[in-house]
């Protein structure tokens, strides 16, 4: 995260918004790459989509070089910014030195191995995907069948690790709340979340003094402490049918891992395990969470949601109340929560 000037206020944010023009000011105060650390030292990106087309330059005009099938990971060597290629998103990345490809569809991750963690508290520990991705098995060992791919940046719950003894693996168990089910992974591709890293952000700042801005026709995002902006970013809210709603809300129930459903079982439209950062603020799921279906940030696309990268979502979800103590999987306070407004200037135009 970094500081964002102080003369940006919440009045700002309105104006510009009601103008118009909140996505010119943003570019121009150089306020859409917050970090919440440091940049990693090699980056990858994982292909989300069935095809993503490599051009010989950052142009949609360009022609086209490859085409690579989904979960593929290849190398980014350089973030570029390019207009006009792209009503929302200008985001392109240099893969390698092969081409150009839009960023819509390609998750920026990293490979990064972990150690086994031998003593798991019987409640269970909340765990990050730190590969591109894994595949689960119904029980540990690699010489069980593969099923589903748990993505770069998602968050399971483990309950147990087991040692197998054949090769002397270690693998986590884990638990989908949703399903009940129970799933294993090798131990190396999660890393366990310390406690000390869910402490809240900015517990001094009461809850009156935070605030979220959201605005659809710009596709951004602003969260305030009084009238200092401390965290801004492109989203992906709601589209067609599915649209973010507008108005007052607060973020009163909220949950570091959810699996994500639309409830329709095996013709379900979007079936999402692992969903990190959730802060709902509406009774009928709407939130603000981390997202690794894609990388289109700027562009409208979500059920309803306000889809954000996984370091914003994990800002908004340890910085709004109320605060979820760490081992907990879902707290629900009605009544509380950091107030959310969500606006759309076109509607008063």
């Amino acid at each position: 995260m970094k500081n964002l000037p102080s003369t940006f206020t919440r009045r700002d944010f309105l104006k510009f918004s009601a103008a118009g023009a909140l996505g010119l000011l943003i570019s121009d105060l150089g306020l859409t790459d917050v970090q919440a650390g440091a940049p990693p030292l090699q980056q990858q990106g994982r292909t989300t989509w069935s095809s993503l087309t490599i051009y010989d330059k950052p142009s949609f005009s360009g022609t086209v070089l490859n085409l690579y099938g989904r979960d593929v990971v290849l190398p980014i060597t350089e973030k570029l910014i390019v207009e006009d290629e792209h009503v929302y998103n200008h985001v392109w990345y240099r893969i390698g030195d092969e081409g150009f490809a839009h960023s819509a569809y390609l998750q920026p991750v990293v490979t990064s191995y972990n150690l086994p963690l031998l003593d798991i508290p019987a409640i269970g520990v909340l765990a990050e995907v730190t590969i591109p991705f894994v595949r689960i098995r119904l029980r540990a060992g690699y010489v069980y069948k593969q099923k589903r791919s748990y993505y770069y940046g998602t968050t399971h719950w483990v309950d147990q690790i087991v040692q197998v003894s054949d090769d002397g693996s270690y693998w986590y168990r884990i638990f989908d709340r949703l399903t009940q089910d129970h799933f294993f992974v090798p131990s190396y591709s999660l890393r366990i979340i310390p406690d000390e890293e869910l402490a809240p952000i900015s517990p001094n700042i009461s809850a009156e003094e935070k605030s979220l801005y959201v605005d659809l026709e710009s596709q951004a995002m602003v969260a305030y402490e009084g009238d200092v902006p401390v965290m801004t970013s492109l989203v992906a809210s709601g589209w067609g049918r599915t649209p973010t709603p507008k108005g007052t809300f607060s973020t009163y129930h909220k949950a570091p891992s959810v699996h994500m459903t639309d409830g329709a079982g095996d013709a379900a439209n979007y079936d999402l395990p692992g969903v990190p950062w959730v802060s709902f603020f509406t009774g009928n799921g709407d939130a603000f969470h981390g997202t690794y279906w894609h990388n289109d940030f700027g562009d409208p696309r979500s059920h309803g949601c306000v889809n954000t990268p996984d370091n914003v979502s994990k800002f908004i979800y340890l910085w709004t109340t109320p605060y979820v103590p760490p081992g907990e999987d879902y707290l629900h306070l009605p009544g509380e929560g950091t107030r959310v407004e969500v606006v759309d200037p076109r509607e008063n135009s």
